[in-house]
């Protein structure tokens, strides 16, 4: 987006509120992160946060919980400083389902534009469960916030929605039926956090800058590439949520295929969020359709051991926690490629990287070994540290004329300062989706054509692990299952 742009958003008082204002999402993640905003000076000039949840505070007793969050988060700030932010917090009881809540709301919000002597921007963020999203966008509708109030840019609305969207392809319509029946598309921004890690958009940097890969991006140079989402931990709070929705469901569906959208994608040579917005669709649009057969044969799924003690956890469950997905982008450019799909809790490690495995150059200088296999492999890390490493084949020091592999590694992190921290900050990735989201820049965010694509290639694979097939296998936690494809 135009630098520009986002600058003048910066110019409009925006008020944001956030449903769900004392969650465990608001908390840890949303509120950090709009102070940071503050701090670097990224947030509008005049700017307003609105917390709304069951509970019954003050706005001072809100502020407090805010300023908690904060300090929680490890933000050394004086308090003069975060003084100042708190004086823009405000805070409403109130339920999603009744009028009287958005009455109120709104007769804060008229409060607020007549302080800032204009029509406020409005920002709705919708951190609760999706089962309240119906009855918030029908009230902001009824309420008259759904709709914008001022021109040139000014007095927009918007609503911000988290993951999931849906829970097969046909959940997803219906909600995607309630957003549109209340909200235009340019308003509404679905979010996956995923895609507003600096990690994941410098996805993009380095394939469209650097002529050394971009060549090199297909069918005929990429042997495989490997998307990987471990993590160390199990489900332990989230019973009865994760039981019904299982692994695939969790991050398959939405985090690792835009992963696997922003390494396929074509190059337009324009950075807009229209161009890109629309490779990624075209990605999805691509991706192979699996039948029941084919399904049961590209795809593997397990257990951790003790899954089924958690509390919330039928006792005969068998949803999976671990999932291994072989996909194929039908498309000239990657026609023939297996992108596997894997992730799984209560693994040795936590970690999400990309492996991209080059095939064998055909004519290999390789001295006195009897065979070549010699292949370049890329490893772009996202978690716990973001780094770039390829590995490449040099000869190895000596009279004989023989291969080793060698690595090169940039990390992003690295770089401290006289007191061991990082100079190189990377922000986190919800201060990029509110900063996006005031700046009207739909990039990083899951458009409904590609929400309905991902579900169309889950939906069989899903459908398939119910009727039996693949069998679902066991692991010992701290374990990586042992079954591949």
């Amino acid at each position: 987006m135009n630098n520009n742009k986002r600058e003048n958003s910066k110019n409009n008082p925006t008020a944001i509120v956030i449903f769900g204002g004392t969650g465990d999402l608001s908390k840890k993640k949303l509120l950090p992160a709009l102070f940071h905003l503050y701090i670097e000076g990224f947030l509008p000039e005049v700017f307003r946060v609105i917390g709304i949840s069951r509970k019954e505070l003050s706005d001072e007793n809100y502020r407090k919980l805010v300023e908690e969050a904060i300090v929680a988060k490890g933000h050394e700030h004086g308090k003069e400083l975060i003084g100042k932010f708190l004086e823009n917090i405000y805070y409403k009881k109130g339920c999603s389902g009744e009028s009287c809540t958005y009455e109120d709301l709104s007769y804060l919000l008229l409060k607020l534009d007549a302080e800032a002597g204009m029509c406020m921007n409005k920002l709705f963020y919708l951190s609760v469960p999706p089962s309240s999203y119906g009855d918030i966008f029908k009230h902001l509708s009824a309420s008259g916030l759904n709709t914008p109030c001022g021109g040139e840019g000014a007095g927009w609305a918007r609503v911000l929605v988290e993951k999931p969207f849906g829970e097969n392809l046909e959940t997803a319509k219906a909600l995607d039926s309630q957003l549109t029946a209340f909200f235009k598309e340019e308003q509404i921004f679905r979010i996956d956090h995923y895609l507003a890690k600096d990690a994941v958009q410098n996805l993009l940097a380095f394939r469209f800058s650097n002529l050394l890969f971009e060549d090199s991006w297909h069918n005929g140079d990429i042997e495989k590439v490997h998307i990987k989402l471990y993590e160390n931990f199990g489900i332990e709070g989230r019973g009865s949520f994760y039981d019904e929705s299982g692994a695939l469901r969790d991050v398959g569906q939405n985090h690792m295929l835009q992963i696997l959208a922003l390494i396929a994608m074509e190059n337009q040579g324009v950075f807009e969020p229209e161009n890109i917005i629309k490779e990624r669709a075209k990605v999805f649009q691509a991706l192979k359709i699996y039948s029941q057969e084919e399904a049961a044969v590209n795809s593997v799924r397990a257990q951790y051991k003790g899954y089924l003690d958690t509390e919330g956890v039928l006792k005969d469950s068998k949803t999976e926690t671990y999932f291994l997905v072989k996909a194929f982008i039908e498309n000239e450019r990657w026609k023939g490629v297996p992108f596997y799909l894997e992730s799984g809790k209560a693994l040795g490690e936590s970690k999400v990287e990309i492996v991209v495995e080059f095939k064998a150059a055909p004519h290999c200088v390789c001295g006195d070994e009897d065979s070549h296999n010699h292949k370049n492999i890329l490893t772009l890390s996202i978690q716990p540290k973001q780094a770039v490493e390829m590995k490449f084949w040099v000869k190895k020091p000596g009279m004989a004329f023989k291969l080793e592999e060698q690595s090169l590694k940039f990390e992003y992190e690295k770089e401290k300062n006289g007191n061991g921290q990082n100079i190189n900050r990377l922000p986190d990735a919800y201060e990029k989706v509110l900063y996006d989201c005031i700046a009207g820049d739909r990039t990083l965010f899951a458009t409904s054509g590609e929400v309905e694509a991902a579900w169309k290639f889950i939906d069989p694979i899903i459908m398939t692990w119910k009727r039996g097939s693949p069998e679902l296998d066991f692991y010992e936690i701290g374990e990586k299952p042992k079954i591949d494809l």
